[in-house]
């Protein structure tokens, strides 16, 4: 049901968990641990998916919170329940408040979980392409500094996301990652198809971390496309599947 990071894991008082497919109720290609109050699941089944994540990691089940991910560099402070309506919208959270879980939902997207321990501040980021070129974890880093973390004291953890192998992305794509920093081209090897190359979206991320300071970096190396644990909205595309499910990877402080 669940993967961690060795790295926060040896961290006294914080629980983690990177989900798998594995342990929920739904069904079919949502089958079985789906979080995504975005999919056209039932949402009975997502609430009791959700409620099992939070009880693995030791928070009540309103307090294992998710935004509504826009693909942004916003980031937003938790520290209680979400009011009731529509989620706030942005792609990381922050906290120093034990018993509140930082869920980061993901279906290929880079999720990266962050705690300073001395500090005892925690974050969740959503990194997908767009996220991490803007500037989605430098974001993280600053908020939590705002909160009393120390760049040289936060471990960083990057789970499971869709590798180079699977990556294939189009010209247009690679040629605006060269126009913001022209060192990007080392993310990017040839593909089998013309106009095409294979994006290391793993490798991308860690140089943004390291950029911003944080040099305590652990990486799963667990690819959501081949591996069929993991849900994959590239791989739902290639199938022609409806929808697909998404994961919900969380971090959270011991109350």
């Amino acid at each position: 049901m669940t993967l961690t990071s060795s790295l926060l894991s040896a961290v006294p008082g914080l629980r983690h968990s990177f989900f798998t497919r594995e342990g929920g109720v739904s069904s079919g290609i949502y089958s079985a641990l789906n979080g995504g109050l975005g999919s056209n699941d039932d949402q009975a089944l997502v609430a009791e998916n959700r409620r099992r994540m939070a009880e693995h990691v030791g928070v009540a089940a309103d307090r294992f919170l998710s935004l509504h991910q826009i693909h942004s560099p916003d980031v937003r402070v938790a520290d209680s329940a979400w009011p009731s309506g529509p989620r706030p919208k942005g792609d990381a959270m922050v906290t120093k408040t034990p018993g509140i879980a930082l869920g980061v939902s993901t279906a290929d997207c880079g999720p990266v979980l962050f705690v300073d321990p001395n500090a005892r501040v925690i974050g969740g980021a959503h990194a997908g392409w767009k996220g991490a070129l803007t500037g989605v974890l430098e974001s993280t880093v600053a908020a939590m500094e705002k909160l009393g973390a120390t760049r040289s004291g936060i471990i960083a953890a990057i789970g499971p996301l869709i590798r180079q192998d699977s990556y294939e992305v189009g010209n247009e794509f690679v040629a605006r990652f060269i126009d913001a920093d022209a060192e990007n081209a080392m993310f990017f090897i040839p593909s089998v198809r013309e106009g095409h190359a294979m994006f290391d979206l793993a490798g991308f991320i860690r140089k943004r971390l390291e950029a911003a300071g944080i040099l305590m970096i652990d990486d799963l190396g667990l690819d959501t496309y081949s591996d069929e644990r993991f849900f994959s909205y590239r791989r739902s595309v290639h199938r022609k599947e409806p929808d697909y499910g998404r994961h919900i990877h969380a971090i959270a402080l011991e109350g």
